[in-house]
């Protein structure tokens, strides 16, 4: 009986957890103007909706095929429940999509080993930077990890039945992930799942059956290693999870009669990997960048891969379940690292393995741990310990510490709060601190956590959009150009096209002899132009709208701000 009211109290937590982390994802999501990439989901669905078109992804009426349509057409879903397409609508099925992955974790690290790792899994990685910062933002990234988590599931759950047709929904659902973002949706589940297969006795294992022996009975090991795909339904169920796939794009062809969906599958997935043709990041990119998305969790990385690695020698128990997860973990981060094409946040799928990870030191008794990985958990703590104490410096203002510009800084909004959080903080470093476990970690450093994230998220980054223009700056352009918007075009840039919410695009022009012949013909009246570009101009009148500069913002970015211009109507042609 202790042992069923043990994990009914995890349920519980598992639940509470589901809860809290729903209140990060969701909270004021719509409170921030888009950003960066996340123009690409707002415009694209909008334009989707404005159209009827939702086969033929644009913006401003250029065609922009770099992502399947699945993501989209969530958005545009989104839509219906927000009352129509703004930034809650853009972000809504990623905050779905956080919220599922987290659930997913925790029932996969209950299946390798128990619902309290599951739900201290859940719980690191609801509150690591990245994803949490990911789940609230525009993007396919965090769908992509969702639906690796149902894949990988899946196969955990029918591993003693490789051959089954759970196969189908497998696909199925990989088909689902690639329509996110691109195949990575199949290669992902299908490096991790065959690596693990054939890793599964370990390397020496591998080593003995694959370093000798006639080729014809290693490649028979290999192929009973991975039962799994190397069977009959394999294909049955390869060709309708492809046939789900492929179906937006021939729908796409037949509605258009273009295929460049396709192409850029392949330039996108194929050729990036492979021959990259931008993104060339050092090879050595990820080492490094997985302390960042993981943050502030990574801490506790290091110790954990010991650990793990030392557990796997040594324990007979759970051996099985820890080399799935540092197969999960591995597989993920040489996939990346041999792509040719680098972006750190190209690793976020990283992160439900290490969560795994650093979920099992944190729960583990400390005399179950080696000395190196107590000696590298108490140094993760202590860096914990001295971010915490750095964080009081939000209480000072910038202009006492920073250097210029940067002393011009506005404070931290919200001081309030932020000094409740971190009184919090504070109050569960003394926790751990007055009888020092390292089980005591895990409810410490992540209800300190939480509240940072809370703080950040939910009332810093919404306050911080006051000092953000291109919104502000699509107000002034609609305020003067009033409902006829026949003579705007844009020059070397798109504007703030989700903004304006035009019912037609903009005209753009990327060659100055295009742009020349446009005002010539009297097309052009207003022009949105960077300012690195005025000089270049010699019709246009001075600005009358602009996005706002402050005394922080750097001459490059001052040189990439957006204004408005008038063009000066093109003289008569002399009399003959």
């Amino acid at each position: 009986m202790p042992a069923i009211a043990d994990d009914a109290a995890w349920r519980r937590l598992a639940y509470a957890l589901l809860a809290l982390a729903a209140i990060l994802f969701f909270a004021r999501l719509g409170m921030r103007a888009l950003w960066a990439s996340e123009f690409r989901w707002g415009e694209i669905s909008r334009e989707m909706r404005l159209t009827g078109n939702y086969l033929w992804p644009t913006i401003n009426g250029r065609v922009y095929y770099d992502k399947p349509l699945g993501s989209y057409w969530l958005v545009v879903a989104s839509a219906f429940v927000t009352g129509g397409m703004n930034e809650a609508a853009a972000r809504l099925p990623c905050a779905i999509a956080g919220l599922i992955a987290v659930a997913f974790l925790i029932l996969l690290a209950r299946r390798l080993y128990d619902l309290r790792t599951g739900v201290a899994a859940g719980l690191i990685l609801a509150t690591s930077f990245s994803f949490v910062f990911f789940s609230r933002s525009a993007s396919a990234d965090v769908a992509t990890i969702t639906g690796e988590l149902a894949a990988i599931l899946l196969f955990l759950r029918h591993e003693d039945r490789p051959a089954g047709w759970w196969l189908v929904p497998l696909w199925l659902v990989m088909a689902v992930t690639s329509q996110m973002k691109g195949l990575l949706g199949f290669v992902l589940p299908i490096v991790v799942i065959g690596s693990y297969c054939t890793l599964a006795d370990g390397w020496a294992e591998l080593g003995r059956r694959l370093g000798r022996g006639p080729i014809a009975d290693r490649v028979r090991w290999v192929v009973a290693r991975n039962r799994w795909f190397f069977n009959w339904k394999t294909p049955v169920a390869a060709a309708i999870g492809l046939a789900v796939y492929y179906l937006p794009f021939a729908l796409s062809r037949v509605h258009t009669g273009s295929g460049r969906g396709l192409y850029m599958v392949y330039r996108e997935n194929v050729q990036r990997y492979f021959e990259p043709f931008d993104h060339r990041g050092p090879i050595y990119l990820y080492t490094y960048v997985i302390f960042a998305l993981m943050a502030p969790w990574s801490i506790f990385l290091p110790a954990a891969l010991a650990e793990a690695h030392q557990r796997r020698r040594v324990h007979a128990e759970g051996a099985r379940s820890d080399r799935f997860t540092l197969v999960f973990f591995w597989a993920t981060f040489a996939f990346f690292t041999l792509s040719g094409s680098r972006r750190s946040y190209y690793l976020l799928p990283i992160v439900p393995a290490a969560a795994i990870l650093v979920a099992r030191i944190l729960l583990a008794a400390p005399d179950r741990l080696t000395h190196l990985t107590r000696r590298l958990i108490a140094i993760g703590f202590a860096v914990f310990v001295a971010a915490t104490a750095l964080a009081a410096l939000t209480f000072i203002s910038p202009r006492l510490f920073m250097p210029a510009p940067y002393a011009q800084l506005p404070p931290a909004p919200d001081l309030p709060v932020f000094a409740i959080f971190w009184l919090c903080a504070i109050a569960a470093i003394v926790y751990v601190l007055r009888d020092y476990d390292s089980r005591r970690l895990l409810p410490a450093v992540g209800a300190a956590t939480y509240l940072f994230m809370i703080y950040f998220f939910v009332f810093a980054m919404p306050a911080g959009d006051a000092y953000r223009s291109e919104k502000p700056f699509a107000k002034q352009v609609l305020a003067l150009i009033g409902n006829d918007a026949s003579g705007l075009a844009l020059f070397k840039n798109q504007g703030p096209i989700f903004y304006l919410n035009l019912p037609h695009p903009v005209p753009e022009y990327d060659r100055m002899a295009d742009l020349n012949a446009a005002i010539s013909a009297g097309r052009v009246h207003w022009l949105i132009v960077r300012r690195r570009d005025l000089a270049s101009l010699t019709s246009a009148g001075h600005p009358l709208a602009a996005e706002t500069l402050y005394p922080w913002d750097s001459t490059a970015h001052g040189l990439n701000t957006m204004v408005l211009v008038p063009i000066a109507p093109a003289s008569a042609p002399p009399s003959q």
